[in-house]
């Protein structure tokens, strides 16, 4: 028997039997750091909401005062020539 058949055996053989006893602490304490990662997540999510929205607004303050697709008038007139 190889090295890995032994280990997939041990790992099947936990599996199959009964879970291992849970402090009663742990349950709380991950509930708590649950609840933690979730409120960061939303904030996170609500910053970067917001952020895109600014960016957006700002985009369209800035394109509708620089208007960046009209051509610039020409600074010089063209030369008189005589016929």
């Amino acid at each position: 028997m190889s090295q890995y058949e032994r280990k997939e055996v041990a790992v099947r053989r936990l599996l199959e039997g009964a879970p291992p006893p849970v402090p009663p602490e742990l349950y709380e304490e991950a509930v708590r750091r649950g609840g933690r990662r979730l409120r960061r997540h939303r904030a996170v999510r609500r910053l970067l909401w917001c952020a895109l929205i600014v960016a957006v607004v700002a985009f369209a303050v800035w394109a509708s005062v620089a208007q960046p697709w009209v051509e610039p008038p020409t600074e010089t007139t063209p030369p008189l020539t005589r016929w």
